[in-house]
């Protein structure tokens, strides 16, 4: 019997309830065998995070504990280059058996930046990508990805078929949460309760991350 893995990737600095609860809606509706959180070390795109590679893998362990359909990957950690998804896409996909599906999630404003990415075209011979749009997304594609959509797309997010090369979207109403909010509720020394599981909050404060963090 084929197994049906997901892949969510981030710098999830700190991880919150959005990354969670989004990440849980998907693995119910499309019925995975498992869901893999993978913290990026050190992500081509964007600055180096503020809490360590250690903090942050710490912090979404401890969000995901108890719950079986959500897991944790850190082979990304692991790298001493950059987090290339194709790279991570690739070993994942090596460890899987033939006809094994792999679905990548990405929001709507990452799959509109995919042709800035590391060998972007070749990402679906590894996997299907699940994007997660939201109902008053009014932004159309770039022209880049138009020709991808219209030969790869698949209206139906639970029919894909096979282990990879498909691309479909799954409607979702994200939490008005995001890890810049958490960092800047904290650096104000205001409270975070409830945007992030119990056990990271007590994480971050035993670590005092995020606190009075001066620009430089």
């Amino acid at each position: 019997m084929a197994r049906r893995i997901g892949i969510l990737g981030g710098t999830f600095n700190p991880v919150h309830i959005g990354h969670l609860r989004g990440a849980l809606e998907v693995a119910e509706f499309m019925a995975l065998d498992e869901l893999r959180l993978i913290p990026s070390a050190r992500p081509p795109h964007r600055e180096a995070p503020q809490a360590t590679a250690e903090q942050r893998l710490a912090m979404v362990e401890l969000a995901v504990a108890g719950e079986p359909r959500l897991a944790v990957d850190d082979r990304e950690l692991k790298r001493d280059k950059p987090s290339f998804t194709y790279d991570t896409l690739e070993s994942v996909r090596g460890e899987l058996a033939a006809d094994d599906q792999l679905f990548l999630l990405l929001g709507w404003d990452a799959f509109c930046g995919l042709p800035t990415w590391h060998r972007w075209q070749e990402l679906l011979v590894h996997c299907h990508i699940l994007v997660l749009q939201r109902p008053d997304a009014d932004s159309e594609p770039p022209e880049a990805l138009r020709d991808l959509l219209a030969a790869r797309s698949v209206t139906d997010p639970q029919g894909l078929l096979g282990p990879s090369g498909q691309i479909s979207f799954i409607w979702q109403t994200p939490l008005a949460v995001s890890a810049t909010l958490v960092r800047q509720l904290l650096a104000q020394g205001r409270s975070v309760r409830f945007l992030v599981p119990d056990a990271v909050l007590a994480y971050i404060h035993a670590h005092d991350l995020y606190r009075a963090k001066t620009d430089s």
